[in-house]
């Protein structure tokens, strides 16, 4: 059976596009450049061998002259710098109408119809934060109002954010449902995300494994959905299945973390799960073959947004380290891509995504390695599974 394994490092650009300006971004965003400098160097073994520095200056890791993998850059040709956007190009469809985004805070008949179909009564905040700062800021008056926080970035996203002993999960999973449905046509909102925590040590700390990401339904099919059509299986891991809405996901697992990601592909890759235990659609009892779509979003969450470069590159230096274990895992079948969504610059100011390309890099036991240079679009992506899959 022929597998096609895509991993994504959320937010690891590797420089500012052409257009960056439109974005209220600057020039000199390039994530994994600037990450690696600021870090004073990164220990990437793996992806060096790969070829990452033959494409873009990292410290810490030289060009090599004989590379063991494909190796590139993608451009974006969508319009925006979130996360739906890029998984959904890379999967082969382009967003032609960019999602709205709300600087100034979501309008009053938004708001409105929000409290009115939750019965929740009232929210705080509705302006655009850092999730980690705004619930430091409101959870006093969350705990005794017990409204909701609701908050959104420069990205298209509205945000709401809740102490799961004030605002059990389930019924901020309703509230973000809820306001899926509010968020469409005029309000196009890419992304519904929900946002739990609970009070550690007497400070407000966001569960990750219990986030869901509530995204627009992909308005045509993707490279996912022709796996499917064609007989084979779609295994998402992390954040996958909520970005495509289950459109062309016939497997999942939520993680909760980096490490739970990577674990599960490996499993994947070795076929170790009882995959009966992770469907979530109907598929074909013996695919013909298989894609194991996986997103590791601490890159992002935990330290894009942050600003904890430090962090940032820990979490890219743990990835590398443990690649090996995926790549020896393979058969000849396989072939295994390393990319990126879109940049989250820690080194820059703001806290926000950044407008950036992104570096591809595609091994495979039998695939001839090659400089395919600067992509135009991050389909590529899907071209090159259906290439090697189809």
């Amino acid at each position: 059976m022929k597998r096609a394994i895509i991993i994504v490092i959320d937010s690891m650009g590797a420089g500012a596009m052409a257009d960056c300006a439109e974005y209220n971004d600057v020039p000199e965003c390039n994530t994994l450049k600037n990450v690696a400098a600021a870090c004073g160097g990164l220990k990437i073994p793996t992806m060096q061998a790969m070829g990452l520095a033959n494409i873009c200056e990292v410290k810490g890791a030289e060009p090599v002259s004989t590379p063991c993998a494909k190796y590139g850059i993608m451009h974006e040709v969508s319009k925006g710098k979130d996360t739906t956007t890029g998984h959904w190009e890379m999967a082969g469809l382009v967003l032609d109408v960019p999602f709205r985004v709300y600087p100034n805070g979501f309008p009053e008949e938004v708001i409105n119809e929000f409290v009115e179909k939750t019965g929740c009564k009232g929210i705080l905040g509705n302006y655009p934060a850092s999730g980690t700062k705004i619930i430091e800021d409101l959870n006093e008056e969350h705990q005794k109002t017990g409204f909701p926080i609701v908050y959104t970035s420069a990205d298209s996203v509205f945000q709401i954010a809740a102490d799961v002993n004030v605002v059990p999960l389930e019924k901020l999973y309703e509230y973000c449902k809820i306001a899926r449905a509010i968020l469409h046509g005029e309000h196009n909102v890419s992304r519904v995300i929900a946002r739990p925590y609970h009070i550690v040590d007497g400070k407000p700390v966001r569960i990750s494994k219990d986030r869901r990401d509530y995204s627009v339904v992909p308005p045509k099919p993707t490279v996912l959905n022709e796996i499917l059509e064609k007989g084979g299986r779609v295994f998402g891991i992390g954040k996958i299945e909520d970005i495509f809405v289950k459109s062309g996901v016939s497997h999942a697992v939520h993680t909760g973390s980096n490490a739970e990601g990577l674990n599960y592909t490996l499993a994947a890759v070795r076929n170790e799960l009882d995959m009966k235990t992770f469907r979530v659609a109907e598929s074909a009892e013996n695919p013909k073959f298989e894609l194991i779509f996986t997103n590791l979003v601490d890159t992002d969450m935990l330290y894009g947004h942050r600003n904890d470069f430090k962090g940032y590159g820990r979490a890219i230096e743990e990835i590398d380290a443990f690649l090996p274990q995926i790549m020896f895992a393979m058969t000849e079948d396989d072939i295994l891509i390393v990319t990126a969504d879109h940049g989250c610059d820690p080194t820059v100011p703001g806290t926000d995504h950044t407008r950036e390309q992104v570096p591809v890099l595609v091994y495979g036991k039998t695939i001839e390695p090659e400089n395919v240079g600067v992509k135009p679009s991050f389909d590529f992506v899907a071209q090159t599974v259906r290439d090697w899959l189809f």
